[in-house]
């Protein structure tokens, strides 16, 4: 069965972090583009940030440019979301997706690409 499975959320004071995980299974992520998107209450979905299958390149939405970090661990199937200096804005429910044939990793999040996606979990800051 081809899945991802997202883990790593939590409640979180503003100002802390968290780092989410997501892990694939009946599939290799090697050959994906993986995005993190999510959404928040009466919202759209957004495209958090997103990093590519081959060169590395990474996209992040402005929201959390210079917060959040993107990265990937193909050996262990996993890419990760690092959430420093979290605020109460991103209260959200993440995702994740794997996209095989993303021309970018910038078209992968603001269009909201994926192959595969996540069941999601919740992200909470709050004091």
């Amino acid at each position: 069965q081809l899945q991802l499975v997202e883990s790593g959320g939590g409640l979180v004071q503003p100002g802390g972090s968290l780092r989410l995980s997501c892990a694939a299974s009946g599939f290799t992520l090697d050959y994906y583009a993986i995005g993190w998107f999510r959404q928040a209450p009466g919202k759209e979905r957004e495209g958090v940030s997103c990093i590519s299958s081959s060169d590395g390149s990474t996209y992040y939405a402005d929201s959390v440019k210079g917060r959040f970090t993107i990265s990937r661990d193909n050996a262990k199937n996993t890419v990760y979301l690092q959430m420093n200096s979290l605020k109460p804005e991103d209260t959200a429910v993440y995702y994740c997706a794997a996209h095989r044939w993303t021309i970018t990793v910038q078209a992968m999040c603001v269009a909201g690409l994926g192959d595969y996606w996540g069941q999601g979990t919740q992200v909470t800051v709050s004091s």
